[in-house]
């Protein structure tokens, strides 16, 4: 070899065999390498599964609570609304009665301010009438007594009094009242034979019935036909 050989060849480096050198070379290498994910175990699933069933019911739970207190607070709001509503119609129906009552009331007086408005003259005739036999005797008397009583009828009737004086007439238990009976075969069976003390109704409320006699022995009643419309 020549020298310029000798020369290149101990200039370039040796690599020099170590016993296990690969072995470290190759644990280094493992070691810096990334550790892999460990698996989770079934006890590691369990544990998770049950934090997150815990967690939904939780949130269920507090969600159920907020549904109960809306519900609640809106019950109350209706309930409030429905007691306000209540208070103000009682306070109307109050007035309502208050007001008719007043109105009846003044009605009742206004009736009877007319009623007596109409019998103070009929009054009148009675105490100069009484005056005039007192000082002239008892002439004329029965006259001016029967003026007076078909003045008093008239401003009664006007007020819508009517008398009941049904002589002949067939016995109503609604407007009569019976007090005797009377035999007399010629009329038919219930027929009013006397009239002891006239009715009266107003309007078509007796105020007072008829008191009278019947007949018996006579023929039966035929029934009253309807009236055609």
């Amino acid at each position: 070899m020549s020298k310029d050989g000798k020369k290149k060849a101990a200039q370039e480096p040796r690599e020099i065999p170590i016993d296990g050198a690969d072995d470290v070379t190759e644990g280094a290498a493992e070691a810096a390498a990334p550790a892999p994910e460990a698996e989770p175990t079934d006890v590691e699933d369990k544990a998770a599964d049950g934090e997150a069933d815990e967690a939904e019911s939780v949130v269920e739970e507090a969600e159920a609570v907020v549904a109960d207190a809306e519900r609640v607070a809106k019950a109350e709001a209706e309930a409030a609304a429905m007691r306000d509503k209540y208070l103000r119609l009682q306070a109307e129906w109050d007035n309502y009665r208050k007001r008719t009552a007043e109105e009846a009331s003044e009605m009742r007086v206004r009736a009877a301010e007319k009623l007596m408005g109409d019998l103070l003259p009929i009054v009148d005739d009675f105490e100069r009438a009484i005056a005039h036999a007192e000082a002239n005797g008892e002439a004329g008397l029965l006259d001016g007594v029967k003026a007076i009583a078909t003045k008093l009828s008239d401003s009664l009737e006007k007020h819508g009094l009517e008398a009941i004086d049904p002589a002949g007439q067939a016995f109503d238990a609604l407007e009569h009242q019976a007090v005797g009976q009377v035999e007399d075969a010629s009329v038919p069976d219930e027929t009013v034979a006397q009239v002891y003390q006239k009715g009266y109704r107003l309007g078509k409320k007796v105020i007072r019935p008829a008191m009278v006699t019947i007949s018996t022995g006579g023929p039966k009643r035929e029934a009253e036909k309807p009236e055609e419309e």
